[in-house]
């Protein structure tokens, strides 16, 4: 649907409904990834479960987690020209088949007795690879079906199941473990991006992609790959958030992932229960964020905005060690989630806005790289942070640090005016 049908039918629907109702590429687009996202999430409680009946060892699953993550970063620079040149439904379209191929084989394999370590961890390279390809074609997309008069309410609505998912998955994954076997996991998973598949293929036919058309001066293989960065380059927006938030994700996302655990089920020694209720807190909060955000077609003063979200996720882990209670704990992350969706709802959709669609693969890969790149590292700088300094001590000298960088990036004119 154009531009100008959606404008005519928006006073039908409720602003934050109006994507679903009023364009038929983002129905494709958001059920295929909806239902994607809840296969990874069941995964993601499976796929341990798997490793350990393997080899009951630590250091096998970081191989695996590490085979899957490395082809994932090291293909991200020349994905964004992938993305860029090829026809991006038919890109993920092969990911997902791809994808959906390894799932049921893995699932096949496990049933059968067959799986075996080496045969994981190939079967985790190439899924992080058809990854590394699916994700920056996946938000070129976006911004070609996200159009101006639906984007913010699609980008909520996108976040929000997305959110949902990844709530609803990992019980759902706990069920099958329990009632029937971890490789049956992969085969639900497999069964999603199926239907990921099948929804993809409405976008091929309806043509709403950007066809790439190649510079009539020749350059470069490499240097196109990189031509994101002189988009970036360009605008304070962009090149600040990016460098910044290659130190800010370190900050955040190792406290998360190593240093909560570690205060709630060693330091606290909560039930193991507690752990999760908390942690479904954070997609709590995202979740209202994103709703907020859905409701108006338009915010102002979104860089500050964006921002301040940031420091009050960075405050909220600051206070977690001093929490007093299992609900203040919650209290905490589900106002730490709000926060961080609220800037990632505004970037998403600033990047939508500023990048012209010819380069907009690129510069969704360089962003990815910013932000993936340096996690392997940031994770091994926390868990060494915290035994240098104790665990409690970590945890809040990184969210301080959260909140001292926001407040020295709003200094920024191009960051705190950005509208």
């Amino acid at each position: 649907m154009t531009e100008s049908q959606i404008n005519r039918t928006k006073r039908k629907y409720p602003q934050f409904l109006e994507p679903v109702f009023v364009s038929r590429a983002f129905r494709a687009l958001w059920i295929g990834n909806t239902l994607s996202v809840l296969g990874s999430s069941i995964t993601s409680i499976v796929l341990p479960v798997l490793v350990y009946s393997l080899s009951q060892s630590t250091v096998t699953m970081g191989l695996i987690m590490t085979a899957y993550m490395l082809p994932n970063v090291i293909i991200l620079p020349f994905a964004g020209l992938i993305v860029d040149r090829m026809n991006r439904a038919r890109l993920m379209q092969t990911a997902d088949f791809i994808r959906c191929l390894l799932a049921f084989t893995t699932m096949g394999l496990g049933l059968a007795g067959q799986l075996t370590i080496h045969l994981l961890t190939f079967i985790a390279v190439i899924f992080g690879l058809m990854d590394g390809l699916f994700q920056p074609a996946f938000s070129a997309m976006r911004a070609t079906v996200f159009v101006p008069e639906i984007r913010n309410s699609a980008n909520a609505l996108n976040q929000l199941s997305v959110q949902g998912m990844r709530l609803l998955g990992p019980a759902v994954g706990g069920f099958i473990i329990g009632m029937l076997s971890a490789p049956v996991g992969f085969g639900i998973d497999g069964i999603t991006f199926l239907i990921s598949f099948i929804c993809l293929l409405f976008l091929t036919r309806e043509g709403r992609m950007y066809k790439h058309v190649r510079p009539e001066k020749k350059v470069s293989f490499f240097r196109e790959c990189f031509a994101g960065i002189d988009v970036i380059r360009k605008q304070t927006w962009l090149w600040v958030t990016i460098i910044a938030f290659s130190l800010i994700n370190i900050f955040t996302t190792g406290v998360i992932a190593i240093l909560i655990p570690w205060l709630i089920n060693i330091h606290e020694k909560y039930p193991p229960y507690v752990y999760g209720i908390v942690m479904s807190g954070e997609a709590i909060g995202a979740a209202i964020a994103a709703f907020i955000f859905g409701m108006r077609k338009t915010w102002r003063f979104r860089g500050f905005i964006a921002y301040a979200g940031v420091g009050l996720s960075g405050f909220c882990l600051l206070l977690m060690p001093v929490a007093s209670s299992e609900v203040l704990l919650i209290v905490l992350m589900i106002v730490e989630g709000f926060g961080m969706m609220t800037f990632g709802l505004i970037w998403e959709t600033s990047l939508q806005e500023q990048v012209a669609p010819e380069a907009f693969g690129r510069v969704a890969s360089l962003d990815m790289l910013g932000s993936f790149a340096l996690l392997p590292a940031g994770f091994l700088f926390t868990g060494w942070f915290a035994d240098i300094v104790g665990g409690i001590a970590a945890i809040m000298i990184l969210g301080l640090s959260v909140v001292i960088a926001v407040f020295l990036i709003l200094f920024v004119p191009g960051i705190r005016k950005f509208d």
